[in-house]
């Protein structure tokens, strides 16, 4: 069984693009679909963390709004961070899945128990992982991420007694 699920940003939760405005503002898309999920995800008992390279108070923003309480920014060697969060929840790397684009998420996806990219990740991550998305980063990837997982856990059921 599943029982954390480990999120990058830019690239996963959103379609990796950043933008700055002239006053230097950055904004970021969050899909609200992944939103749905990864709440249901959390309302079934379950833990979520986001561990991603850069840094951003939208990120923190939107990790607040969902309910994720490990939240890890700016970090550059993300599978020493996941060792950390697994070991403080006492929850072995085979019960942990996460979705990662890139290369810098390489180390993180080769250590946990399901692996999953967006449809648009990396050629490199593609061969990694054990499932690679319909869906792009930003675009349902992650909702798609948790709802395969939901099947995975038998817990198809809980997940629409949510919403009943």
């Amino acid at each position: 069984m599943i029982k954390l699920i480990v999120l990058d940003v830019d690239g996963c939760l959103t379609d990796g693009k950043i933008i700055y405005s002239n006053s230097g503002d950055e904004t970021k898309a969050f899909n609200v679909k992944d939103g749905l999920a990864i709440r249901s995800w959390v309302d079934l008992g379950h833990h979520v963390a986001i561990i991603t390279g850069r840094r951003s108070q939208l990120v923190e923003r939107r990790a607040k709004e969902l309910g994720v309480t490990h939240l890890h920014q700016g970090i550059k060697e993300k599978a020493a961070v996941l060792e950390k969060v697994c070991e403080t929840l006492s929850i072995p790397l085979r019960e942990v899945a996460a979705i990662g684009d890139d290369l810098n998420d390489y180390k993180m996806l080769s250590s946990v128990g399901y692996a999953f990219t967006p449809n648009n990740g990396s050629k490199h991550i593609q061969k990694i992982v054990k499932h690679v998305c319909k869906a792009n980063g930003g675009e349902g990837a992650v909702r798609e991420m948790i709802e395969h997982l939901f099947e995975i856990n038998d817990e198809v059921e809980d997940y629409l007694q949510l919403w009943a």
